[in-house]
């Protein structure tokens, strides 16, 4: 049985500006040293996949200085993610991506097919996660505990790295794929509704990346 817990108390109101290790800290003295953050990028775009990342933290609080400049990838400009993403992926003890495609998504529901994506991500690595911090969601399907954040993101640095790697991946992947289906503009708004998407769409109609269970109004 998945057992669901919050080893933070009241901590779990607290947003900062910069993500910590607060949590992160309570687990390892708790006797978890493998902790996986969790996060997703690209749930509300109309085209495209759903990319979720996994990310472990080696046990070491002096990381908080280390990854400063890491946070809530929203947060951060695009120049930003891109020099961040290797220098997390060098530091951590483990990383992967997993994506869940538009065809997923439509066959699956949002929800299921992003934790799907997180199951990707997690399975891409040999390393035995003990515990899982996410970004809200909960895995009641992974045997593992975990901790589910409201806005993960911006309270633990393990969710703050993991979003950094989901949304380079997923921004990369959308670059790609505006090669395959030109005229939509998708390696700029990278699947979301903008007014140029709409218009695109208006005028050609959907792609086979398009979501055709999202509610796409050109």
């Amino acid at each position: 049985m998945t057992r669901t817990t919050n080893p933070t108390g009241a901590l779990r109101r607290v947003v900062t500006t910069f993500p910590t290790l607060q949590f992160e800290k309570r687990l390892w003295k708790g006797g978890f040293c493998r902790i996986t953050g969790i996060d997703e990028a690209g749930r509300g775009a109309w085209a495209g996949p759903v990319c979720a990342a996994a990310v472990v933290l080696r046990p070491v609080p002096s990381l908080s200085r280390t990854l400063r400049g890491v946070r809530d990838s929203k947060q951060m400009t695009p120049l930003a993610r891109e020099s961040w993403a290797p220098r997390i992926k060098e530091i951590a003890l483990a990383w992967g991506v997993g994506f869940a495609s538009a065809e997923e998504i439509d066959m699956l529901g949002i929800v299921p097919a992003t934790k799907l994506a997180a199951t990707r991500a997690i399975n891409s690595f040999s390393l035995i996660t003990d515990y899982l911090i996410t970004d809200y969601l909960v895995f009641p399907e992974i045997y593992l505990p975990q901790t589910a954040l409201v806005k993960g993101d911006q309270r633990s640095l393990s969710v703050a790295a993991a979003s950094v790697l989901a949304k380079t991946a997923r921004d990369a992947r959308m670059r790609e794929l505006d090669l395959e289906y030109p005229g939509y503009g998708f390696a700029r708004h990278k699947g979301y509704g903008t007014p140029q998407h709409r218009a695109a769409i208006a005028q050609s109609g959907l792609c086979a990346i398009h979501r055709r269970s999202f509610a796409i109004k050109p």
